[in-house]
């Protein structure tokens, strides 16, 4: 069967989009890592067609097969049963998507033969070939070369980046899609339903030594606890001094497992026990790098760098915010208390933001009383002071007797279709709006619906408001009486 191909390379994928591994990181000339669930082939064909087949193996095969150019393998995290194969570029072949796999950790065996460089190649040479061979494994092993080219180039391993990829990917924030759009859907093609954890094998010739102890990363710590002399708990947990200024407290898995160390006539092995399936890949190349260069911990400055960037947005965004809150409130941010406070409190801070600190640090009572005399100021301005029911109404607040349930939109309705009540226009100054007319009555009556408020400091604030209001170009002189005679001082 056909595949094409573009820039000499095709991806073999059980998790299609899935963010992994840098290219040209870990690998030899023909299979590079990708990431848990990808790697990429290499081909001698730039762009166009190559022959390829897959074999899914029940068991793993004997040996390498004899007449292939190169042999490369891998294992691969495969939660949903699916392998693609497909050219860079999206090349795909309907016989190589899809297929059906073992779920879980697979391994992928890369053959290749034939590849000859586009410059080179001729008529009369056969055409390249590729076999991917695939069975199911219980262990993550690194990947090996089983077959050099003899032509291939030598690429340059990078451990260091691998493992700080790795480690990034096990301490990934949350994404910064907003919260009101739904969820994303689960992706098919992670569902790990059913699939038991998995051990992460490293085997080294000469002697090691375990780490002991805490491995910080950012926000966690990797707690590394001896339980005899080859045998360690790793844990997940919070650190004591988070870096980030939103820091992660979910951990990237919940339960303890087990790493072992033995030794043997051809050197020592490393047996993880208990690793989540998807996190296999990347704790197998952390462990390259503890085992092999003791140190500085790779991830550790990149987190330092992400660190610093947030708390730069943060800082940004605080400013921001403060400065939104300044133009919105008057010159200066609100308490939290005022900020939560429903009704007219942004509104009279725009008007005239002294009355507003000072109304806050009044008692409840105190506010009672304020609440009380603006709403009369606003009656009298707008002669409803003398309508029968408005000033039953007004007298029973001053009183503290509770007002009528209807006094809302049912007394608002009554305002407009008593004859008795007058109808004034007075201009009412916006801030950034400009001046228009308003009906002085319907400006005013809010001063007394104001008073059913139970909050005292709401009810205080509202009436001022839209007292203030109502007395229109006398506002500046209402407000000033409100400072006086009330004893906001």
């Amino acid at each position: 069967m056909k595949l094409f191909v573009s820039y000499c390379q095709y991806e073999v994928t059980a998790v299609p989009g899935a963010p992994g591994l840098e290219i040209y990181t870990l690998g030899d000339d023909l299979l590079h890592l990708n990431g848990p669930s990808r790697l990429t082939g290499f081909c001698g064909t730039h762009t166009g067609w190559i022959d390829a087949r897959a074999r899914v193996h029940s068991e793993p095969p004997a040996r390498a097969e004899v007449g292939w150019d190169a042999i490369s393998e891998a294992t691969l995290w495969c939660p949903s049963g699916r392998l693609s194969v497909v050219g860079l570029m999206g090349g795909l072949t309907e016989t190589l998507t899809d297929i059906a796999v073992p779920r879980g950790l697979i391994r992928v065996r890369l053959h290749a033969r034939n590849r000859l460089r586009e410059g080179l190649r001729t008529d009369h040479d056969p055409p390249e070939q590729h076999e991917i061979h695939v069975w199911a494994v219980a262990d993550e092993t690194p990947w090996r070369t089983l077959v050099a080219d003899p032509q291939a180039r030598e690429w340059e391993q990078k451990p260091a980046k691998a493992a700080e990829w790795a480690m990034l990917s096990l301490v990934r924030r949350r994404s910064g899609r907003p919260a009101l759009l739904a969820a994303l859907p689960p992706d098919p093609y992670e569902d790990s339903t059913g699939l038991a954890r998995v051990a992460v094998v490293r085997h080294r010739a000469g002697p090691v030594e375990l780490p002991v102890g805490v491995l910080p990363v950012g926000d966690l710590d990797i707690r590394l606890e001896r339980i005899d002399d080859t045998t360690l708990t790793w844990s997940w947990a919070t650190a004591a001094d988070p870096i980030f200024p939103k820091p992660l407290t979910t951990l990237p898995d919940e339960e303890p497992s087990t790493v072992r160390l033995t030794s043997g006539p051809d050197g020592f092995t490393l047996r993880h026990e208990g690793v989540l399936g998807r996190h296999a890949s990347a704790v197998g190349l952390i462990w390259d790098h503890l085992l092999d260069a003791p140190g500085p911990l790779p991830w550790s400055e990149p987190l330092r760098a992400q660190a610093a960037k947030a708390a730069a947005r943060a800082e940004r965004s605080r400013r921001l915010a403060d400065e939104r809150d300044a133009a919105q409130w008057g010159g200066r941010p609100p308490s939290d208390r005022m900020r939560k406070l429903p009704g007219k409190a942004r509104s009279l801070a725009l008007v005239d933001r002294a009355v507003l600190d000072a109304l806050e640090t009044l008692p409840g009572a105190r506010c009672r009383e304020v609440a009380c005399w603006a709403a009369r100021r606003a009656m009298r301005v707008a002669g409803l002071e003398g309508i029968g029911w408005i000033a039953e109404i007004l007298t029973a607040a001053e009183a503290g007797q509770p007002l009528p349930e209807s006094l809302g939109v049912a007394g608002f309705n009554r305002l407009l279709s008593d004859p008795d009540v007058p109808h004034t226009t007075v201009p009412m100054h916006l801030p950034g709006h400009g001046v228009s007319e308003i009906l002085q009555q319907a400006a005013a009556f809010p001063a007394l619906t104001a008073l059913a408020n139970d909050d005292p400091l709401g009810a205080a604030i509202d009436a001022a408001y839209n007292a203030a209001l109502a007395h229109g170009d006398d506002r500046d002189r209402f407000l000033a009486d409100l400072f006086g005679r009330v004893g906001l001082r």
